[in-house]
């Protein structure tokens, strides 16, 4: 885990991070970025999510 100065630099990284997450997502998973989004949203803050919707469309 890495250590930082403060919240601003600790945030900053987030930012960066969940950027760089999210494109490498949406090179394998195409037209689901709110879903994407969302689901990192949830990663992020260490929460639960539930993904509901027709088979085929990368839910697991």
């Amino acid at each position: 885990m890495k250590e930082f100065k403060n919240d601003v630099e600790a945030i900053d990284n987030l930012s960066a991070d969940y950027k760089k997450l999210k494109n490498e997502i949406a090179k394998i998973i195409v037209g689901q970025d709110e879903v994407v989004s969302q689901v990192l949203l949830c990663v992020f803050s260490d929460g639960h999510s539930l993904l509901v919707g027709v088979p085929g469309l990368a839910k697991t």
